[in-house]
C-alpha cells in the first residue's frame, strides 16, 4: 500500500531560499503568484522498511504559504489542498497525510476526506505520542518530576493541545491551560475534570502562564511566533510542536538556560529516501509524516486523525504500532538543529547556575 503527503512552504523566506526568482518580488507579489502555482509533486519516497512490511510514497506540494492558508478564504484553501489529494489519488495513493497547515484549515481534515476516495489522516494522534515521549525525557534529563512539575499546554484548544493535556493531567503536580477563548478553555477542562478528576488552572494571558511552568507544551496555529525569551522560567523544558515554531528564535539567542526541543520528529525504519530536503538529518521525518507511513505499513486505508477531537486510545494505539514498525524518537532538534550531549549539559549547568545565584545569601 503506497501513500502521499501533502506539504507546503511554511513562509516567504522558504520559497525565496529555493526559487531565487522570488528575492526580486515584493511579498505579496510574490505570494500572489504562488497562489497561482498548480499542485505538484515533490519527490518520490522509498525504502521505508520494517521488520513486517515496506511502503513508497510521494511528497505532493501545496504551493501556498502559512499566512495564506490562514488569511485566504476557506473553501478556496479547502479546494486547493483537495487538488494535492487528488493528485495524489492519481499517483496511486490509498493513503494521504496533511501537513502543516493543510490540518488545521476548516475542519481539520474532514472535508478534504468526504472530497477524496482515498483515506486521510492529519498524522496528529503520533505527532502527540512522540512530543509527549520526548517533553518527558527532556524534563527528565533537566532533573524534572513529572509528578511535581507544574506543566503549561498552550494551544490547549486545539486538538493536538487538548489531548496532551488530557494524557499529561494526572501525571504531573498542576497543570495549566492556555488559548485564545476562554470558552473554549472551559469545554477541555471540564472534560479533563471528567477524565482524570484534575482541575486545571485557565488563562488566555501567555505570558502569565509560562512564568513558573517547568515543561511547556505548545501547538498553537498562529503565523508568528507567540513564546519570548522573558516569559520563561529557569530550567524550563519547552517542547515546540507547531510548525510555523511558536517559539521565537530569541529564546535560543538569549536563554541558554532552558530547553527547546522540537516535537514530534522520528527515525524511519529502512534504508529512506526522501529525495527532497526539508531541513532534517537522513531517514528521520515529522511524526505527522510518520504516521501516514505507519497506516500504509499496516495496509490500513482508513481516515484516522481527522477534526478536533482526538483521542487518547488513538494516540496510544498508533504509538504502540509506531513501535512495532521500528520508529522510534530521533533524539532532541532544537530550531533546526540537532542536539548533542554536549549541548544539553550545557543548557542544564546554565539552568543550575541560575538557581544557584537566585538562592545565594546575601
Amino acid at each position: 500500500m503506497k501513500f502521499a503527503f501533502i506539504i507546503h512552504p511554511l513562509d516567504l523566506e522558504y520559497v525565496t531560499g529555493r526559487f531565487k526568482f522570488f528575492k526580486l518580488l515584493p511579498g505579496v507579489l510574490a505570494e500572489g503568484i504562488m497562489r497561482n502555482v498548480p499542485v505538484y509533486k515533490a519527490s518520490e519516497i522509498t525504502g521505508v522498511r520494517s521488520p513486517h512490511a515496506q511502503t513508497e510514497g510521494w511528497f505532493i506540494v501545496c504551493p501556498l504559504t502559512s499566512r495564506q492558508m490562514l488569511s485566504l478564504p476557506v473553501d478556496y484553501v479547502t479546494r486547493r489542498i483537495i487538488e494535492a489529494g487528488r493528485l495524489a489519488e492519481r499517483l496511486g495513493a490509498e493513503i494521504v497525510g496533511l501537513g502543516a497547515m493543510t490540518s488545521v484549515v476548516g475542519d481539520a481534515g474532514v472535508t478534504i476526506a468526504n472530497n477524496l476516495n482515498i483515506a486521510v489522516t492529519s498524522g496528529n494522534s503520533y505527532t502527540v505520542a512522540t512530543a509527549l515521549d520526548g517533553a518527558c525525557q527532556a524534563a527528565e534529563f533537566m532533573g524534572i518530576k513529572l509528578s511535581q512539575a507544574e506543566v503549561t499546554v498552550v494551544g490547549a484548544t486545539g486538538s493536538i493541545g487538548s489531548v496532551c493535556a488530557r494524557i499529561l493531567a494526572p501525571e504531573v503536580g498542576s497543570m495549566t491551560l492556555v488559548a485564545r477563548e476562554r470558552h473554549r478553555l472551559e469545554r477541555v477542562a471540564h472534560q479533563i475534570l471528567n477524565d482524570t478528576g484534575v482541575v486545571p488552572r485557565l488563562t488566555i494571558d501567555i505570558r502569565e502562564a509560562l512564568r513558573n511552568a517547568d515543561i511547556v507544551i505548545t501547538v498553537t496555529s498562529a503565523v508568528d511566533s507567540v513564546i519570548e525569551p522573558s516569559y520563561l522560567k529557569t530550567g524550563a523544558v519547552v517542547c515546540d510542536v507547531a510548525r510555523p515554531r511558536d517559539v521565537s528564535r530569541q529564546v535560543a539567542q538569549m536563554r541558554p538556560d532552558v530547553l527547546v526541543i522540537e516535537g514530534g520528529v522520528v527515525d524511519v525504519p529502512g534504508d529512506v529516501e526522501f529525495n527532497f530536503n526539508f531541513g532534517f538529518p537522513p531517514k528521520t521525518a515529522y511524526a505527522c509524516m510518520a504516521e501516514t507511513m505507519i497506516l500504509s505499513l499496516e495496509n490500513r486505508a482508513e481516515n484516522f486523525s481527522l477534526g478536533r477531537d482526538l483521542s487518547v486510545k488513538q494516540v496510544r494505539e498508533i504509538s504502540a504500532l509506531g513501535h512495532k514498525h521500528g520508529f522510534k524518537l530521533a533524539g532532541f532538534r532544537s530550531f533546526e538543529r540537532a542536539l548533542n550531549l554536549s549541548d544539553l549539559e550545557n543548557v542544564r549547568s546554565a539552568a543550575e547556575n541560575l538557581h544557584k545565584l537566585a538562592f545565594k545569601p546575601i
